[in-house]
């Protein structure tokens, strides 16, 4: 599957409907984000059970700012609606493997409890 563009319409919607989500927030000006940008796509390629989303941060800035986003690109992973990482920087391609595999392997009843949640 390849990425999708998030704009503020669509973005919660896309985090709610969605078992696992991953948020790429870049600009098209942004050099660090043009290099990630192949590794995000080849990524969303091998995992098709997940949504590989992109905000542009240029036309999205008032959903770039209320994500908070400070520094870009910014990598944002959702589980079952919650937000579970966020990190700037470009990932190389394992880094971005070992962050999905993590998020994948969380014990979402455990983080639930562990914020109070149910």
């Amino acid at each position: 599957m390849s990425t999708v563009n998030l704009t503020e319409q669509d973005f919660s919607r896309t985090i709610e409907d969605n078992n696992i989500v991953l948020v790429d927030f870049w600009a098209s000006w942004c050099g660090p984000c043009r290099m990630f940008a192949p590794t995000y796509e080849a990524a969303s390629a091998r995992h098709a059970d997940i949504v590989f989303a992109k905000v542009d941060t240029e036309a999205e800035q008032a959903l770039a700012t209320s994500a908070g986003i400070t520094s870009i690109p910014t990598l944002m992973a959702f589980r079952e609606g919650v937000l579970v990482f966020s990190q700037p920087g470009a990932l190389p391609a394992g880094d971005l493997e070992k962050v999905i595999a993590g998020v994948r392997n969380l014990d979402m009843s455990k983080l639930r409890a562990d914020q109070g949640g149910h």
